[in-house]
């Protein structure tokens, strides 16, 4: 045994450790697991009484969407390596075609247009433009925009067939520089296929392994590696593009887009500071939260929404409206925008948000929403342009026209070899980053993390939490110092010890924890919503060593029969101090042998995040003394 100095326990609490399934009941006073929650429930944002409590959330928030997308820490930036190509000429704008590397030879596609004759030596505002799901390619067809004209949602027969490029055409002939570019999968971004990060449903044995992995697979989910992941990093890489374009005013750059293009807006613009203005549409509700692959990431959604999730733009202007889908109830209140308006009159900027009622139409982002978009844009990014705002026709592109790859420009190489270098490069960039930090930065970075994977913010609050058998046993024991025994066996009450307090806690033995009833075999959309088992467990864990440091009390730890992960991830989200020793009986454990998200001990961003070699490290830096064998 090392550093084997642990002293006798005056009272020796004993708690095997809660593992408890959806729907069944615990014993001795611990609450039974909650039931899950998925993607269709209820997303409320409760706004804080004060600005400085709004702030202290946000920090959390963001950290958590951060983590959640795989870039906590920040990544650095690669060369874009940008290609601009093809110029096209039209009556009021030009249109290019634009191919950049957001990590080394992973292409971001699109289209990017422009005034066509803007003022000289005068730099302009640029627009990011995410299309959602249809693709810029999306084609309503003859009979589709015919259908949308009689209704008053399009007012061109030509140009209105392609709504998506006649939002950034107009928004060029406003003098902004647009970018129009492709979500994985769609029009010309082919590396991973539209099926991989859209149509996903059946996990793959191939794809699994600690050396190479695809996505979706247990590696990729302990990594945080995901679809959605890798779209946000293409969001904050075209911003780093349209900035470096020498005609774009890097301090007015707007992001706006629609159903998945509104989901990517409410993302950047939740963690990238440069935007100053926003209309995510469709997708900011209480109600669904999206319902793809590429709109869910696990961690993403415990305990927020994408309200909540808007507000993180407060106080800068953002608009958007409510249609007859799941937004329809936008405007009623508790159910998100008069939460909005509220958080923004705390700033002093409630004429800063707005929502416009257009529930007779269905989901959309049509000529009538996008000219509330124009002005919207006309007004927050000082344009100065004469209202109203009114779309012109223009004759829509040929496929020709639309292709960013030709004989001049081949289309880069992709694929199931293509899928798992790019998951190792990620994991081995990320490994990297951190091993460069000092020991101090690299430490608080992962227990920062470890707090957001686990549900721990805060040591203080989870107190609270403690267990009501714990509670009652602690008040009755007489003394100073306790011990914990934590026992993973899942083999019931263990045997009474004479003379010695304890509290047992009967646990069911799962072999496969719960998932949310979906065909779909991704873990975001059980871990997006929910605390995985394993965090549930070390919150438990978690709020009885608060409650004993609250009191004033020094705590020793033993762990027996596999509790040890649990154990040091709740010690590492822990008060520095709270516990005085630790005895393990193997440090063996490692994350990375898990091959099924529904392993108990699953949690998303454990491998990312270290392994149980870093938990060990925050152990020890939190002033435990480790024995192990």
């Amino acid at each position: 045994m090392k550093n084997c100095s642990i002293s006798f326990p005056l009272i020796l609490l004993i708690l095997t450790l809660l593992c408890i399934p959806a729907g069944s009941q615990a014993q001795n006073g611990t609450q039974a697991a909650p039931k899950l929650k998925d993607l269709n429930g209820f997303f409320p944002f409760e706004v804080p009484k004060s600005l400085e409590d709004w702030e202290r959330r946000a920090e959390e928030l963001r950290r958590r969407v951060l983590v959640a997308n795989n870039l906590w820490p920040m990544p650095a930036r690669t060369p874009l390596n940008a290609v601009v190509h093809g110029k096209i000429e039209r009556e009021g704008f030009t249109i290019e075609k634009v191919h950049f590397e957001s990590i080394p030879g992973f292409h971001v596609t699109g289209l990017l247009f422009r005034p066509a004759n803007p003022p000289k030596g005068k730099k302009l505002p640029a627009i990011l433009s995410p299309h959602g799901h249809g693709g810029r390619l999306m084609d309503l067809g003859e009979e589709g925009v015919l259908k949308q004209i009689e209704i008053g949602g399009e007012k061109f027969a030509d140009s209105g067939r392609f709504p998506k490029v006649a939002r950034c055409v107009t928004l060029a002939r406003m003098g902004c520089v647009t970018f129009l570019y492709d979500m994985i999968g769609y029009a010309d971004n082919q590396q991973l296929s539209r099926q991989l990060g859209h149509g996903f449903a059946k996990q793959r044995p191939d794809f699994e392994g600690k050396e190479s992995w695809g996505l979706y697979s247990a590696q990729a989910e302990m990594r945080l590696q995901s679809i959605f992941g890798l779209q946000t990093w293409n969001s904050v890489r075209a911003l780093d593009f349209l900035e470096t374009l020498p005609d774009v005013d890097s301090k007015r750059l707007a992001v706006t887009g629609g159903s998945g293009g509104g989901t990517q807006t409410i993302m950047i613009c939740a963690i990238d500071k440069r935007p100053i203005a926003a209309f995510p549409n469709g997708m900011v509700s209480s109600s669904m939260q999206g319902g793809c692959t590429c709109e869910n990431a696990s961690l993403l959604r415990i305990g927020t929404g994408n309200v909540e999730l808007a507000a993180l733009f407060a106080p800068k202007p953002q608009a958007m409206t409510s249609a007859d889908d799941w937004t329809k109830e936008m405007l009623v209140p508790g159910k998100g925008f008069p939460e909005l308006k509220k958080l923004y009159t705390l700033y002093g900027k409630a004429e800063d948000v707005h929502c416009e009622d257009l529930t007779h139409f269905k989901h959309n982002y049509n000529y009538i929403t996008r000219e509330i978009m124009y002005r919207w844009f006309n007004k927050h990014m000082n344009l100065g342009l004469k209202e109203p705002i009114v779309e012109k026709d223009f004759p829509r592109l040929t496929e020709e026209e639309h292709a960013v790859y030709n004989e001049a420009h081949p289309r880069p190489e992709g694929g199931d070899a293509f899928e798992k270098g790019l998951t190792r490069w990620l994991a081995d960039t990320s490994d990297k980053q951190l091993a460069g930090m000092s020991p101090e930065d690299r430490n608080k970075t992962i227990r920062q993390a470890w707090k957001t994977i686990t549900g721990v913010e805060s040591p203080s609050r989870i107190a609270a939490k403690a267990d009501g058998a714990f509670r009652e046993k602690f008040e009755a024991a007489p003394g100073k110092t306790f011990t914990l025994l934590v026992d993973g066996s899942g083999k019931g009450k263990i045997k009474t010890m004479p003379n010695r307090h304890e509290l047992v806690v009967l646990q069911a033995d799962v072999k496969e924890s719960a998932v949310v009833p979906n065909k779909r075999e991704f873990a975001g959309y059980t871990h997006g919503y929910n605390h995985s088992l394993f965090a549930r467990r070390v919150q438990q864990i978690a709020a009885n060593i608060a409650f004993v440091h609250a009191k004033g009390a020094k705590l020793n730890i033993q762990c027996v029969n596999g509790s040890e992960p649990v154990v040091l991830a709740a010690i590492a989200v822990s008060a520095k101090g709270a516990v005085e020793s630790l005895t393990l009986e193997s440090d063996s454990f490692r994350f990375a042998n898990i091959t099924s998200y529904r392993d108990p001990n699953f949690v998303p961003g454990a491998v990312k995040y270290g392994d149980t070699p870093a938990l060990m490290d925050l152990v020890q830096a939190s002033g435990a003394m480790v024995a192990m064998p």
